[in-house]
């Protein structure tokens, strides 16, 4: 028996799959439209074995996943064939009602549906997925994970706007926060390595990717996310604007002619990284261009640091201090230039960053790196234990940890606990 996670973004979409009983990792794959929107591929990696890729002539994104789905179904490089007891989701946009994770079913799809004005990236392709999955695993339960429910308890100073206040009354406009379920997966991963309660942990966690976020928790509690109402909202990323002055907007709309769904293209996919570095959205990129003379990709990339390094700071004021510094996602847990141009002048809030080393990797209960048969059995036995480092210098009164963030374990792990309560249940009538 095997749970299915299921990632939908609106180009990609990841999958991986995990063993009901001791949520081991048996495979990731990775559906991708390469530019053309009838031809996908789709690429399976097992746990122990080599990568499998297959192209896929499709008719849209549905048709697509149901392919993936079956390619993951039937692979015999798993055995012989796989029998999925529940699929987890991670969907981007519950509203603020819901905290925990939920059941899919026709009511449920109606209230995502809702929220697609305000993330139109992401809403439309989780649906797609959802119904996929319900075409290819017609009998298997859905589960899904909101990134907003992360965020249900941040205080009304913090999730509402300086507008009319009838706007957050009568439609609902407010912050709402994202990448939550990343953002908790760090959230007690931190403790972990650490070796400390959440309760008592002030943490500013960066999820840098191409899209991104920063969090501040405190006690394990969300206290505010640097998106909003939406996902444009916060750091600048790699095709949108991030926080911009909203007097520039009126200004392009009033004095340039531009339309809305001008404006709307312009701040989602062709602004961030890629507006201004003009290379591409994807950090890699922009780095190797910066590091061949390229001006304008230097540029892009002095305005990302400053950009975080920035609403760090601002978040960990709102802790009255700070414990940790957690970088993750793609670029956090890659890019050691931008993690340390992040913590250049974070100083004065304790944070001292030691470039000098790759940092100690911790395990569970542990805190030096392991080796050998004892590193690889603890391994083997927790499906939380990965190569997280602290970078940060032995004296710093704040720690800088680098985490490779597990959405899919957790959505893995939710979806677990669902059925077995709903199992539980069911024996006590």
């Amino acid at each position: 028996m095997s749970i299915l996670v299921i990632n939908a973004g609106s180009s990609s979409v990841k999958f991986a799959l995990f063993e009901f009983d001791t949520l081991r990792s048996l495979a990731r794959g990775l559906l991708d439209w390469p530019g053309d929107a009838q031809h996908a591929v789709v690429t399976l990696t097992p746990a122990d074995g080599n990568p499998i890729s297959r192209e896929l002539d499709v008719p849209d994104y549905r048709a697509g996943v149901v392919a993936a789905l079956e390619m993951l179904r039937t692979s015999k490089t798993l055995g012989d064939g796989i029998l999925v007891r529940v699929v987890g989701h991670r969907l981007i946009h519950g509203g603020p009602q819901i905290r925990r994770p939920v059941r899919i079913d026709a009511a449920m799809k109606d209230l995502i549906a809702r929220y697609t004005h305000v993330a139109p990236l992401h809403i439309p392709a989780g649906l797609e997925a959802i119904a996929a999955t319900e075409s290819a695993l017609p009998d298997v339960p859905q589960v899904g994970l909101f990134d907003t429910a992360f965020f249900a308890d941040i205080p009304p100073a913090a999730y509402l706007y300086p507008l009319p206040y009838a706007w957050y009354e009568d439609w609902g406009i407010r912050r709402f926060g994202y990448h939550g379920t990343s953002h908790a997966y760090c959230t007690e991963r931190a403790a972990e390595m650490l070796h400390r309660d959440p309760s008592q942990l002030r943490l500013v966690i960066c999820h840098l990717g191409q899209g991104s976020s920063a969090t501040a928790v405190r006690g394990g509690v969300a206290v505010t996310n640097t998106m909003g109402f939406s996902p444009l909202e916060g750091f600048m990323m790699g095709t949108r604007s991030g926080t911009v002055d909203p007097g520039i907007l009126l200004h392009v709309l009033k004095e340039r002619g531009m339309s809305v769904d001008e404006l709307a293209d312009t701040l989602h996919k062709k602004s961030g990284l890629l507006g201004i570095s003009g290379v591409s959205s994807d950090f890699r990129q922009v780095e190797a261009a910066a590091a061949e003379g390229n001006d304008r990709a230097r540029l892009a990339l002095d305005v990302y640091a400053y950009r975080v390094r920035a609403m760090v700071g601002a978040l960990a004021v709102t802790l009255g201090g700070l414990d940790a510094l957690v970088f993750t996602g793609g670029i956090g847990e890659n890019s050691a230039w931008l993690r340390a141009e992040v913590c250049k002048g974070l100083e004065c809030l304790g944070v001292h960053l030691d470039a000098s080393r790759k940092g100690t990797s911790y395990s569970l209960g542990d805190e030096s790196a392991e080796r050998g048969e004892s590193r690889r059995a603890k391994k083997a036995a927790s499906p939380l234990f990965w190569p997280d480092v602290d970078i940060a210098a032995p004296n710093s009164p704040a720690r800088v940890l680098v985490i490779q963030t597990r959405e899919d374990f957790m959505i893995a792990r939710e979806a677990r606990r669902m059925v077995l309560e709903k199992m539980n249940a069911e024996c006590g009538k």
